[in-house]
C-alpha cells in the first residue's frame, strides 16, 4: 500500500486534512449525464440528492451543470450558470457546512460560484485548455483547484486517442500545468489523471497501474472511475450495473494513494475507505 502524504486543503478558510481519504458526491443537474440515475433536474430531486450525498458520509459535494461525456453537447454559459445557480441555492439551504465543489471549465462560471455563492474549489476537466482565462481567475479567487488530464475535447477525446508514452506524456502535462499555476500563487492543486478522458480501454488501465507514480507531482490525488465505461465494456455490463467494479477499482485507488475519490454512490465508497483502512491500520504481528 502507498503511504498517503498527509496533505492539507484550505476550504474557505477552514484547512481540510487529506490524511484520511476524502469522498467527493457527484450532483449532477443536468439533462444529460452519462449515468441516468445522476441527472437530478427539478427542485425536490435536487434536495433529496444533496440530502442522499450528505448522510451517506461524503466530505465535498462536486455539482456539475454541463456534462462532458463523450460527445457532450456544449451547454450555453447562461444555461450552465441557471443550472448552478439553482443547485447551489438548494445545497446552501439543506447543507449549509458542506464544502462544495463546482465542476466547470469556464471562468466566469467560476467566478459567479465562488463570489456569489461561495463555493470552495473549482474542479476543472480542462486544466484551463477550455478558456485561457482560468489560471488567473482561480489565482484571484485563491480556491483550490483540481486539473483534469483530457485529450482533446468532450466532442472529440474518444475519437482513436493516441501517445507517445501515456504515462510520461500526462505526467509532463500536470508539472508543466502546476508550474503555470504555482508562478502565479495558486497554492491548493489536485491533479486527476482523467480516467476515460481521451483514453482507450488499455490507456485507462495502465493509468490505473502506474498511478502511484504521480505523486512525485507533490499534490493531492484525485480518482473518477465511478460507473465509467472503462468498467462496463470491460466487464461486459452497463452502467447501471458497474457498481462492484467501481468499488474494486476505487479500493485499488485507494492502495496506489488516491487522496479524493469522485463518486455516484457514496455509501459504498465510504464502506470501501472504512475497510481499507481497517487493513491498512491493522497491527504488524510475525509468526
Amino acid at each position: 500500500m502507498s503511504q498517503i502524504k498527509p496533505y492539507f486543503i484550505n476550504f474557505s478558510g477552514q484547512l481540510v486534512s487529506l490524511e484520511h481519504p476524502k469522498v467527493m458526491g457527484i450532483l449532477n443537474v443536468t439533462p444529460d449525464s452519462f449515468y441516468a440515475p445522476s441527472r437530478q433536474a427539478d427542485d425536490v430531486a435536487i434536495t433529496q440528492r444533496v440530502e442522499e450525498i450528505v448522510s451517506e458520509g461524503a466530505s465535498i459535494i462536486d455539482i456539475g451543470a454541463c456534462s462532458t461525456r463523450p460527445g457532450a453537447v456544449d451547454v450555453p454559459v447562461d444555461e450552465e450558470m441557471r443550472r448552478l445557480r439553482k443547485g447551489l441555492d438548494i445545497i446552501r439551504k439543506s447543507a449549509p457546512e458542506m464544502p462544495v465543489s463546482v465542476d466547470t471549465y469556464r471562468a466566469d462560471v467560476a467566478t459567479m460560484c465562488v463570489e456569489e455563492y461561495g463555493a470552495s474549489m473549482i474542479n476543472d476537466i480542462s486544466a484551463g485548455e477550455m478558456d485561457k482565462q482560468m489560471f488567473d481567475t482561480i489565482a484571484r479567487l485563491n480556491v483550490p483547484y483540481i486539473i483534469m488530464h483530457m485529450q482533446g475535447r468532450p466532442q472529440t477525446m474518444q475519437d482513436s486517442p493516441q501517445y507517445n508514452n501515456l504515462i510520461g506524456d500526462v505526467f509532463l502535462y500536470f508539472a508543466n500545468k502546476i508550474d503555470q499555476l504555482h508562478e502565479l500563487g495558486v497554492k491548493d492543486v489536485i491533479v486527476d489523471p482523467g480516467f476515460g478522458f481521451g483514453k482507450t480501454l488499455r490507456d485507462n488501465y495502465l493509468l490505473m497501474h502506474h498511478l502511484e507514480e504521480f505523486h512525485q507531482l507533490d499534490c493531492p490525488l484525485l480518482v473518477g472511475v465511478s460507473r465509467k465505461s472503462m468498467i462496463y465494456k470491460k466487464l461486459g455490463c452497463t452502467e447501471n450495473e458497474a457498481l462492484n467494479g467501481t468499488t474494486v477499482l476505487n479500493t485499488i485507488a485507494l492502495n496506489k494513494g488516491a487522496h479524493l475519490l469522485r463518486v455516484h454512490d457514496v455509501k459504498a465508497a465510504c464502506e470501501a475507505i472504512k475497510l481499507w483502512q481497517s487493513v491498512k491500520n491493522a497491527p504488524h504481528q510475525s509468526f
